[in-house]
């Protein structure tokens, strides 16, 4: 779309800004972030001993700003201190794994269901062309590239959120998925068609104005649905016991 050309909102808000340019980050954040891109692209694997001087080093600033970023990544579940030995990156916890996408279920699909009427008609068409490529991944199927590409098409469909505090939650969360689990689709590769096809429904949901309670419960059900799945694969003696939501 051309830069002079306004953005079409689907619904009546205007979009919201998503984020501070990187020039306009503290230092902590700026440490936070090449931390947590770090532990994301597994650079940094789970046990892997932070050192506060090294990093600050790295980044030619105080251990100051280091710590605090540490310290938030603690609070998102991506660190841990250990006694006398300092801040590691977290282990890999399957149960982590399940109590965090339980979280992103819920908090996603009320972040979607938020964002779908400052949702542009770009927008939409960016995400669809995002499920497009999705789909032509199947025939080769590469998880890490569907993961990346699924990551990207949820992005943009609950990014325009006006709550920042939601969406500083689903951010952490999916961060936080990238840590516990390369791709979730590595084990369970069968939900991948499954997963495209409710892309579209979510997609013509937010183009026909539906309520915002059906997309919220349809873009939640399909973030449930792919832990459902892995459950099933991995731990099919507990599927029972797990919560409905």
């Amino acid at each position: 779309m051309d830069a002079a050309t306004p953005a079409t909102p689907i619904g009546s808000r205007a979009a919201q800004p998503t984020s501070a340019p990187a020039s306009a980050q503290s230092k902590s954040q700026q440490a936070y972030r090449w931390i947590k891109d770090r532990i994301a692209s597994q650079e940094f694997t789970p046990g892997y001993r932070l050192v506060l001087g090294t990093i600050a080093g790295e980044l030619d600033m105080s251990v100051v700003p280091v710590r605090e970023a540490i310290r938030q990544l603690e609070a998102e579940g991506l660190v841990m201190f250990e006694r006398n030995v300092g801040a590691r990156v977290s282990m890999v916890d399957d149960t982590a794994y399940r109590f965090s996408m339980q979280a992103l279920s819920l908090l996603e699909g009320a972040a979607t269901a938020l964002s779908a009427r400052a949702l542009t008609v770009d927008d939409v068409r960016r995400a669809r062309q995002v499920n497009e490529l999705m789909v032509e991944t199947l025939e080769h199927f590469d998880p890490r590239a569907f993961t990346a590409l699924n990551q990207e098409f949820h992005s943009i469909l609950f990014e325009r959120c006006a709550n920042p505090r939601m969406l500083e939650l689903v951010r952490a969360e999916w961060a936080r998925l990238g840590h516990l689990r390369d791709s979730t689709f590595s084990f369970v590769p069968g939900r991948a068609a499954e997963s495209v096809r409710e892309h579209e429904n979510i997609l013509v949901l937010i183009e026909t104005g539906a309520p915002l309670a059906e997309i919220e419960k349809v873009s939640r059900r399909h973030r449930s649905a792919t832990l459902d799945a892995y459950m099933i694969h991995e731990h099919p003696d507990e599927v029972l016991g797990l919560p409905a939501f």
